[in-house]
């Protein structure tokens, strides 16, 4: 018969394993795990033993499904009804905005007609004045009359003429009725009066030149003017006549005056309707500037809500990113355009390059700001990080985040525990946790974060990459012992990553003890104390006896208040990888720093090359949290990888985008290391000259005397360098630095070491950069493996191969034994049978064997890294603390040239 497992038989019945495991115990049935299977009868008695509770719990599970349609519904419904209501609103918004906008129409018509009016009243008096002024000039220029006076106006002269006209009507009215009396007379005198009346008109007749003289000597005015009489005779008429001209020439002088002043009254209209008409023009410019303002004011609003929503700097909007070494191709992609258009410009600048050739940062530059476009380029180390902008008032204050530096054995360690001590001594909850490599200590109610960083090449890696995750440096000085090189390293350290410096003087309870010693040595570096006018603090304390810790950590305090350190944390979070390991059990466990917003259990995270979602989070006890918030170090577990020291995280919303972002980084890296330049070696000497690839070697030569670096300069320049030119082009007396495996990198140089050993960062500088690094201890051979190189003859030799690294800690006398070092074992794992060089300010002072390797009391063959030892070196007894052992053994590696 076939077999259930209980885990399928528990989810066919909906329960958990646990729950049916305690169901077949209760009915004696055998079953030790979820993975256990039961024979057919088993399940047959227990599915008709649970009958009644799988009914139960379907008709459960059916009614927390029905109450969930039914929550889903009223869910649905509400939202309608939100739906509906808003729909509403925005309706009734629409149409209090037609309102409004109809009433400022209205009132901008309104404001149109009134200025319309004003112009219009305006032109009416600006005519009437002008009518006035020209009549006026008119009055003043007509000629006197015969008494001498002159008319005021053309008015006054025609006023004048119809008074005239009237009086001469009324005249010839009582003539009329006076002749019309004396006719009957007449005719009863009948041929008596002729003569008489010839006589009249003989009279009259001989009146006429005197009259025609006087009319012709000055004009006629209307107030002196003589009518003719009402007789019928000739002179009579002419008389008549030239009234009439003078009523004529009158009329037409005020029909010329109307039409003068008619055409100059309209030409003054229309200019002050034109100008009436420009300053309309000017009130709707300036309505037109306005609303151009308000709009672009609404859009500058607009982006920096969308900066604040996707975390960014507002000028990052606007601008195209490209990396540095970017292609034609690429750019003219990133720009939107046809690659020809930049070939073409680039031709015009003469530099004409290829779709595939790269271009400087300054001709990317260019291209960009003649064709009107804003870029930005981003260096590589930009280009695993994140930009944020926070709106100002989103900020809140946060700890500050304090990393301990110093020389070693000045008391960093001890310093961290009195710290620890003093804290749980005064009832406030933290401690020093190592494995996590931070630490939460309260003081006066304040938190503070303690980053124990270990050594100063992390210190070094995560500033390299850009991370700058500690706000205070507490710089350890020994009272007794004053500076040293690694806190002279400190010191620089610090400088370049610009953090403020507090220097804690510690030992100072010693007899020996100069703390003043110690601060007029550090005013050599920069470090000055503030009450001798600088601007560092200094703090003298004793971890052993727990002497200025308050004061110390209340400095701490003060600094950052000085700082005023603040962070958003209502965002999503974002922060720095502080270390990282593989562990067994739990995977790739990373401490992380939450420098802004708040970190959530669930969380997708991406950190350099590595994302996944954050499973659990742990604090500095163990303890699991639900959330981290800006300055809070906690260790997480989720990640696919293990990220890099000083490697930038960050919270994505959609897993899919962190894993294709942690994705296009990893090809990248694959990519460049592809691409990367491939370094001459010795061994590769002959093939690059016989491929016409390499005319010179160049040579970085670092020796323990300035006499090795002669005669070493001395044997190369008697080599023949007729096919390949020897240069040196660095050489310095001294351990090998970084320094030099840059020069060598850029170089494409050989790096060669008399006598001394490369530094930490050196070597792992010179393995990533593809650098190849010959230590020697006699000249000869030197000279022969360059010279057997140049020639092609170079045989397989043995090579060297570093297996581990232990730092002297403590030294002590053991009888018959001799002088046997404590050491920790900081690199690799080092075996009983490895040869060893004793290193001292990296120089070799010894190079032999081990004498004896004890763990405790027991003899050990080998001791692996992070583990103390007690170590012995065959006819050596010259130990120092600090001194570096480094184990190596020789290997032959055969040829593959």
């Amino acid at each position: 018969m076939a077999k259930v497992r209980v885990s399928s038989l528990a989810k066919e019945f909906g329960m958990t394993s646990k729950e049916l495991l305690d169901q077949l115990a209760e009915m004696k049935i055998p079953a030790k795990s979820a993975s256990s299977a039961l024979e057919d009868a088993y399940v047959s008695m227990v599915k008709k033993k649970l009958a009644p509770v799988i009914e139960a719990r379907s008709a459960e599970i059916e009614a927390k499904k029905i109450a969930e349609q039914q929550a889903a519904a009223a869910e649905e419904a509400a939202a309608k009804a939100e739906a509906e209501k808003e729909r509403i609103a925005a309706e009734a918004r629409r149409e209090e905005e037609r309102r409004l906008s109809l009433a400022a129409q209205a009132a901008e018509e309104a404001a149109r007609a009134a200025a319309e009016e004003a112009a219009r009243e305006a032109a009416r008096k600006e005519k009437e004045r002008i009518a006035a002024e020209e009549l006026e000039a008119k009055r003043r220029a007509v000629p006197a009359s015969d008494s001498g006076s002159r008319f005021r106006s053309l008015l006054d002269q025609i006023a004048a003429q119809e008074a005239v006209l009237k009086e001469k009507k009324e005249e010839d009215a009582k003539k009329k009725a006076a002749s019309a009396s004396e006719r009957p007379a007449r005719k009863g005198r009948g041929q008596r009066g002729e003569r008489s009346d010839r006589g009249d008109r003989g009279s009259a007749t001989n009146e006429a030149p005197a009259h025609r003289r006087r009319s012709n000597s000055a004009p006629a005015v209307p107030g002196n003017v003589d009518f003719p009489s009402p007789d019928k005779g000739g002179k009579g008429k002419k008389r008549k006549g030239s009234a009439h001209v003078e009523e004529d020439r009158y009329a037409r002088m005020a029909r010329e005056a109307e039409e003068y002043s008619r055409e100059k009254v309209l030409e003054e209209a229309r200019a002050a309707v034109e100008e009436a008409s420009r300053e309309s023009t000017g009130r709707r410019k300036k309505r037109k500037e306005k609303r151009e303002r308000e709009a672009e004011q609404l859009k500058q609003e607009k982006k920096l809500e969308e900066a604040i929503a996707q975390g960014i700097n507002p000028e990052d909007l606007d601008a195209v990113k490209v990396s540095e070494g970017v292609t034609v191709a690429e750019l003219a992609e990133a720009l939107d355009v046809s690659a020809n258009d930049i070939i073409k410009r680039l031709f015009l600048l003469g530099t004409p390059l290829t779709m595939t050739q790269s271009m400087s940062n300054d001709l990317v530059e260019l291209v960009a700001d003649d064709m009107g476009r804003k870029v930005r380029i981003v260096t590589p180390e930009e280009e695993n990080s994140f930009s944020f902008y926070d709106d100002p008032k989103d900020l809140k204050p946060r700890p500050p985040v304090v990393t301990v530096m110093g020389h070693v054995d000045h008391g960093k360690t001890s310093l961290l525990d009195a710290i620890r001590h003093t804290n749980v001594w005064s009832g406030e909850a933290g401690g020093i946790t190592q494995h996590i490599g931070a630490s939460e200590v309260m003081i006066n109610g304040r938190k503070i974060t303690f980053v124990d960083t270990p050594g100063h090449e992390a210190f070094t890696a995560m500033r390299a990459r850009g991370a700058k995750i500690t706000d205070v440096v507490v710089l350890v000085v020994a009272a007794d012992d004053g500076v040293m090189p690694q806190t002279i390293e400190a010191i620089n350290h610090s400088k370049a990553a610009g953090v403020p410096i507090i220097v804690a003087v510690n030992k100072c309870d010693k007899e020996e003890a100069n703390p003043d010693k110690v601060r007029q040595m550090l005013t050599e570096y920069g470090i000055i104390p503030e009450e001798w006018g600088g601007q560092n603090m200094f703090v003298n304390v004793s971890a052993k006896k727990n002497i200025g810790i308050d004061e110390l950590l209340e400095t701490i305090l003060l600094q950052a208040d000085v700082l005023e350190l603040k962070a958003n944390p209502d965002t999503f979070a974002s922060g720095n990888i502080i270390e990282a390991k593989l562990d067994r059990g739990r995977g790739p466990v990373a401490t992380l720093l939450v420098t802004r917003g708040t970190l959530h259990v669930g969380d997708t995270i991406v950190a350099g090359q590595s994302y996944g979602s954050v499973r659990a989070m742990l604090d500095q006890h163990g303890e699991h949290k639900d959330e981290a918030r800006p300055s809070d170090a906690v260790e997480i577990l989720g990640l696919n990888s293990v990220p890099a020291a000083g490697d930038e995280f960050r919270v994505f919303e959609d897993a899919r985008d962190a894993r294709d972002l942690a994705e296009q980084r990893a090809l990248k890296a694959r990519i460049e290391e592809q691409n990367k330049v491939k370094h001459v070696t010795l061994e590769t000497l002959f093939e690059e000259m016989s491929q016409n690839e390499l005319k010179e070697l160049n040579l970085v030569v670092k020796a323990d005397t300035q006499g090795t670096i002669e005669a070493l300069a001395d044997s190369i320049g008697k080599m023949d360098q007729s096919e390949v030119r020897i240069n040196i082009i660095h050489s310095a007396v001294g351990a090998i630095s970084e320094t030099d495996v840059s020069l060598a990198a850029a170089s494409n140089a050989i790096i060669i070491g008399f006598g001394v050993r490369p530094q930490g960062k050196a070597r792992d500088a010179a393995e990533k950069e593809s650098v190849q690094i010959k230590t020697y201890s006699i000249i000869y051979k030197a000279i022969e493996d360059i010279d057997a190189a140049r020639i092609g003859m170079l045989a397989p030799t043995e090579e060297e191969v570093q297996t581990g690294c232990a730092e002297v800690r403590d030294t002590f006398r053991v009888p018959k034994a001799g002088l046997i070092a404590g050491c920790m074992v900081t690199e690799g794992e080092i075996s009983r049978d490895d040869k060893v060089r004793v290193v001292r300010d990296g120089v070799v002072i010894f190079d032999g064997e081990f004498g004896s390797m004890r763990r405790f009391k027991d003899d050990v063959k080998t001791v692996k890294n992070g583990y103390e030892c007690g170590l012995g070196i065959e006819k050596f007894q010259d130990i120092k603390v600090g001194d570096i052992f480094e184990a190596y053994k020789i290997v032959e590696v055969a040829r593959t040239e």
